[in-house]
């Protein structure tokens, strides 16, 4: 009876396996036999073609490619991608692509204020793309 009330509680929360990392903040997850694109919500990685781009979508498929994830869909972006904090194997992708230096708080979306704090901290210790002098995020890379 708990688990059922928890399950309607979470309606918009479900599991998958990570079959694709497109990049540092986008996955594709197979979800009851459809692959759905999920956007990682809060957080922007860079791009591609910028630096740390390929670090970035590195670190995330060792983080959750191939692997069972759980994800809290909060709806989907203009693109028709699901918007959802990661969990792969225990680990929030989302905050974990932060501390390591692979992707930026995105400042224009964020609700959860403590990403903030793991971003600081990647800072001060320049990890990943906080190593270099002045950072691009990709926001402003996309508009150049």
């Amino acid at each position: 009876m708990v688990a059922g009330l928890m399950l309607a509680l979470n309606a918009h929360a479900f599991t998958g396996k990570v079959v694709n990392v497109a990049d540092g903040d986008t996955i594709t997850v197979l979800r009851d036999r459809t692959q759905v694109k999920v956007r990682l919500l809060e957080i922007d990685a860079p791009e591609k073609a910028q630096a740390f781009g390929t670090k970035s979508k590195e670190s995330l498929s060792e983080m959750c490619f191939g692997k069972t994830a759980e994800l809290a869909d909060k709806g989907k972006d203009r693109y028709g991608r699901i918007l959802a904090r990661v969990t792969c194997d225990g680990v929030d992708a989302n905050a974990e692509q932060v501390r390591r230096g692979m992707a930026w708080v995105y400042d224009r979306y964020v609700t959860d204020k403590t990403l903030y704090a793991v971003q600081d901290e990647a800072k001060a210790e320049r990890r990943g793309l906080w190593h270099g002098d002045k950072p691009v995020p990709p926001w402003e890379w996309r508009r150049r």
